[in-house]
């Protein structure tokens, strides 16, 4: 019984063309849900969800609750065709954590691998995520426009960012030496995991002794952040981030701290 309703879940989300990693999430949160509901003799209805959601709630933080819901949700109203509606739970605001250049700095140069160096570079200078560093074919470097076409980002969608000046000739030249489809090819003749990116940049994070939590996204978060201070406008920088919807990208007015320090307090005027 079980199977088949995650067969049949499978199915509706594949013909819908979503992600691989979205179809795995949903099968795994509607799997942990109907084993919580035969266990419990709870049924297949909104009380058991419920139910199921008020303890996951006292164990997971409310973004991967909000991710449940959503695949409960998907799974009641396509697969046993019951409208479902479950209210989300509040999200706690945090800041997302930020390097200064001077940190970036220390991180990148803590590696003396070339291919290390140059995805810490992209993963900061051009506001990639670890899926797309992981998922760059060299068919996607136009050197002579400049440009990198981002193909797939999230929610599928496609981009263009620029190339760093400064990492033009060295991404040429590594470009040249690489026979492999993917830009950044794993020591196993495939592309690189996302495990390995972030042991990457982790690694160079220790080595550059930097106290803080840094993982990959961190330096996303960096460059959209250090882009605002430069007074680059906020729908650009949207639209090199690829985020569906500005307030996504306003966070990053909550970040900076150089916005904040370059406000004259009315009480010097006095």
């Amino acid at each position: 019984m079980q199977d088949d309703l995650l067969n049949k879940l499978k199915r509706e989300l594949e013909i819908r063309n979503f992600s691989v990693k979205t179809v795995k999430n949903y099968l795994l949160a509607v799997s942990k849900f109907l084993e919580y509901s035969q266990n419990n003799e709870l049924g297949l209805n909104k009380d058991a969800v419920k139910d199921y959601i008020q303890n996951l709630i006292k164990r997971k933080n409310p973004s991967t609750v909000s991710s449940h819901i959503s695949a409960i949700e998907f799974f009641f109203n396509k697969v046993l065709s019951h409208n479902l509606k479950i209210p989300h739970p509040k999200r706690n605001k945090t800041i997302p954590e930020v390097l200064t250049t001077e940190e970036v700095k220390k991180l990148i140069n803590a590696t003396n691998n070339i291919k290390h160096k140059l995805i810490l570079k992209l993963l900061y200078g051009c506001g990639l995520r670890v899926s797309e560093i992981v998922n760059l074919k060299k068919e996607d470097f136009n050197f002579s426009e400049g440009l990198i076409h981002v193909k797939h980002g999230k929610g599928k969608k496609d981009r263009f960012v620029n190339i760093p000046n400064s990492i033009k000739e060295d991404l040429e030249s590594y470009y040249k030496l690489n026979n492999s489809k993917y830009f950044f090819e794993s020591n196993r003749k495939g592309k690189l995991t996302t495990a390995t990116i972030q042991k990457i940049v982790k690694n160079a994070g220790k080595k550059a002794g930097i106290g803080k939590n840094i993982h990959p996204h961190t330096l996303r978060h960096s460059f959209a952040t250090h882009l605002l201070e430069q007074g680059t406008d906020l729908k650009i920088i949207q639209k090199l981030l690829g985020h569906s919807d500005i307030k996504t990208t306003q966070i990053y007015l909550q970040v900076s701290n150089q916005l904040i320090k370059n406000i004259k307090s009315p009480l010097d005027n006095l």
